[in-house]
């Protein structure tokens, strides 16, 4: 049976955006009180016996090649592991934390920081107007109807700032959020935000991706605004617009910027645009869910992550490993320093990880209602994290000290209720775990 010939009934671009919701399962876990006897051994199973029993039944029912937790505490130098499973439901080579999964969404934190990082240098500026960067987005035109003709249009009333590219209130569309006449220019225009699969897939017209970032950039400019800046707060292509500002602000391409500035000082030695030939036998398989049934949509050893990437999408663009980006969130929670080396500073990551959403902006009957958002990522009560589109969610939390992150890989995430099932089962964890602390 042809790829092309399954029925994939959820598998859809606006199905995908629900993947970052996933974050909410992450924020909601970092407010619950963990203590350190939790992280008493580098496998901490048996003190999460129901989150264990959780990623199990998910491995070994099939339904998922791997269920992969990580739990960091502080500065602690390595972070500890629940859960497990295979590369792939066809290969035995188990996942570890030095296996390669597709990020996705939690890219933006990443360009984010990066983001921050110019701000800091006083480069950048947080309320700078982005055409002073980008010219073309001088005058930009808004739909009347974000869903409507490209030709019934106003002029926008203030202009885009930095602010609002970082917490997605630019008014900008997005390829897998826009509707009608803009998501076709968002095709047309090859404005692309990742990569998804070689293979045909329901849901994912073919779109050739516009030539470079630069190009990506400039056509963007072009088409109309969904929204008036800072008055609304909708998901959008903004991360990967940011992806352009800061090459042009630092001179360098921005994978460059990411590998110089962030990636390296980190010790991040397995975060890639495009997974190396060398480093293919530790990437996952990604699969599409059918029915509750787990079908390959973009093998490991064919993948296409393999590929250069034509536009390196700071929005959803990223591979890497749970060890990597436990050591992103360490540098998180370290207030920009990590192992003695200084990645960022401590006013950077601060004002990064803060509610940044400009005051005018309405974040009624969206998901995003009641909560905040930084540099890239949700901000919570003193947490902050983002997930992505391949089930993977990560969360840091500064009143606790907590790193979590969660790796899968399968499409779309709410394909199975693994988020509400995992808070349900550290809840019972935690219950057990206060009950012997008391009984102690």
């Amino acid at each position: 049976m042809a790829y092309r010939d399954l029925d994939f009934p959820v598998l859809s671009r606006r199905a995908l955006i629900r993947g970052s919701a996933l974050l909410a399962g992450g924020a909601a876990l970092s407010t619950l009180p963990f203590g350190r006897a939790a992280f008493a051994m580098h496998d901490v199973s048996e003190s999460w016996p129901n989150v264990a029993a959780l990623a199990n039944r998910y491995v070994s029912e099939r339904k998922l090649a791997n269920l992969f937790l990580t739990f960091g505490w502080g500065q602690d130098s390595s972070a500890h592991t629940v859960g497990g499973g295979t590369l792939s439901l066809a290969k035995p080579t188990p996942v570890d934390q030095d296996s390669l999964f597709r990020i996705y969404s939690m890219s933006k934190p990443i360009t984010g920081m990066a983001t921050m990082i110019l701000i800091d240098e006083g480069r950048l500026g947080l309320d700078q107007p982005l055409y002073e960067i980008l010219p073309a987005f001088r005058d930009m035109q808004v739909l009347i109807d974000p869903e409507g003709s490209l030709e019934e249009t106003v002029a926008a009333e203030r202009p885009i700032t930095i602010r609002q590219l970082l917490t997605h209130t630019a008014g900008l569309g997005y390829q897998i959020i826009s509707k009608g006449p803009l998501l076709a220019a968002f095709n047309e225009n090859g404005l692309v935000g990742g990569r998804v699969s070689r293979i045909p897939l329901p849901g994912f017209p073919p779109v050739t991706p516009a030539p470079g970032l630069a190009v990506w950039a400039d056509r963007l400019a072009e088409l109309p605004l969904m929204y008036q800046p800072a008055t609304k707060w909708s998901y959008s292509a903004s991360l990967d617009l940011l992806g352009r500002v800061i090459e042009v602000v630092s001179g360098m391409e921005f994978e460059a910027f990411l590998k110089a500035r962030i990636f390296e000082p980190c010790g991040m030695n397995s975060t890639f645009m495009q997974v190396p030939q060398s480093e293919v036998h530790r990437l996952t398989d990604n699969y599409g869910i059918v029915n509750g049934t787990a079908f390959p949509i973009d093998p490991g050893a064919n993948s296409i992550f393999t590929d250069p990437p034509v536009v390196s999408a700071g929005g959803g663009g990223l591979v890497s490993s749970p060890r990597d980006y436990d050591r992103f969130l360490r540098m998180l929670l370290g207030y920009g320093l990590i192992d003695g080396t200084r990645v960022m500073s401590e006013a950077a990551v601060r004002v990064g990880t803060s509610d940044l959403i400009p005051a005018t902006v309405d974040t009624a009957g969206t998901w995003l209602e009641g909560q905040g958002h930084g540099a890239g990522g949700r901000s919570v009560n003193g947490s902050f994290g983002w997930g992505g589109a391949a089930g993977t969610l990560a969360a840091v939390d500064f009143n606790l000290g907590l790193r979590s992150a969660l790796f899968t890989q399968y499409m779309p995430p709410e394909a199975f209720p693994i988020r509400d099932e995992f808070l349900a089962a550290m809840e019972a964890d935690l219950a057990a775990l206060r009950d012997a602390k008391q009984a102690a």
